[in-house]
């Protein structure tokens, strides 16, 4: 199996769905879910920071991965994305299919 759920937060300001649509049109994800209500504390360029996020659950397979970390980048609006691919060691085998069809893997 070649499922891959990647994680990407992004700013609570409406990109996240943008971000969405084109990743699922140009048939680099299957489906993309947001995940509203996140918030992130983290430490940048030496400084502590708390911000309202949108949690990405981005599903696609292990080779259409370098094509929609690529688009990410491109597309996200902060200047280090957090891009984190998962694999997926079971899932329900119709559910890994249609993914896959989405992608544009056979």
């Amino acid at each position: 199996m070649s499922l891959l759920i990647v994680h990407c937060s992004c700013a609570a300001d409406g990109s996240a769905d943008r971000i969405a649509r084109a990743l699922v049109e140009e048939h680099l994800a299957a489906c993309v879910s947001l995940l509203p209500g996140v918030r992130s504390t983290f430490r940048w360029q030496g400084k502590m920071h708390t911000d309202d996020e949108v949690l990405m659950l981005i599903k696609t397979t292990r080779e259409r991965y370098p094509a929609l970390a690529s688009r990410l980048l491109e597309l996200h609006p902060y200047e280090l994305p957090e891009i984190i691919a998962v694999d997926v060691s079971a899932a329900h085998l119709p559910y890994a299919a249609w993914v896959e069809h989405e992608v544009g893997v056979s």
